[in-house]
């Protein structure tokens, strides 16, 4: 039986995006993109897949992202990915 923190198996997403906040936008990118939607991971799951595009968000530190979390010394990672941001815009 899957855990709720694994990611399922089958095809892969198209793009993987590791992002430091939990809030994240996905527009598709590109001049050929999609309407911008925001959506929220949860940190027990630690990624969320574009309803859109199939983008995968993967919170960076999370179980998803197979890696330690992160200590508050470290830096959050340097800009944001294409197509994603931390907060909305106004």
């Amino acid at each position: 039986m899957r855990q709720a923190n694994e990611i399922p198996e089958g095809s892969p997403a198209p793009e993987i995006m590791e992002v430091t906040a939990t809030r994240v936008s996905c527009d598709g990118g590109g001049a050929l993109g999609h309407p911008r939607v925001w959506m929220t991971i949860d940190p027990g799951r630690g990624w969320i897949d574009c309803g859109y595009c199939d983008r995968r968000f993967v919170l960076k530190g999370s179980p998803a992202a197979g890696a330690r979390p992160a200590t508050p010394d470290q830096e959050p990672a340097a800009g944001i990915p294409r197509g994603a941001s931390p907060t909305p815009e106004d």
